[in-house]
């Protein structure tokens, strides 16, 4: 089976060098993902509106790939700032509360500043004919 690559459209994809996903099989690969709205190119200052804004970015991915976060089996999470962690615990359990992923988190600096969190996950497509 070949791979096949998913682009969010982020400028950034295109100046680095990789994809927001590439499914493989029945894996799914979503990079480190931060909280930018790619449609316009910015960032919000709070943490939580960032893991927000990331999770939303993870999830039309694997809607791409053929997949939803509930299929997430692995997450990693990078933070700079400890005292960012807690704050996005109630939107980590919205979004990964039914897949309960295995889970890492790293305190880390992200590309910029204005980065506050980071969200990595592996996903496994759903079995064709299961519910």
């Amino acid at each position: 089976m070949e791979q096949r690559r998913i682009s969010s459209g982020s400028r950034f994809e295109e100046e680095i060098g990789y994809s927001r996903a590439v499914v493989d099989g029945d894996h799914v690969w979503v990079s480190g993902t931060t909280g930018y709205d790619y449609s316009r190119m910015t960032i919000e200052d709070d943490v939580v509106a960032q893991a927000d804004q990331a999770f939303r970015n993870i999830a039309a991915a694997l809607a791409e790939a053929g997949a939803s976060l509930d299929d997430v089996v692995r997450v990693l999470f990078i933070v700079p700032r400890r005292e960012d962690w807690e704050p996005c615990w109630p939107v980590v359990k919205r979004y990964l509360g039914q897949a309960r992923p295995a889970s890492t988190l790293i305190h880390a600096g992200l590309q910029t500043d204005a980065m506050r969190i980071e969200i990595e996950v592996t996903a496994r497509l759903p079995r064709k004919g299961s519910a």
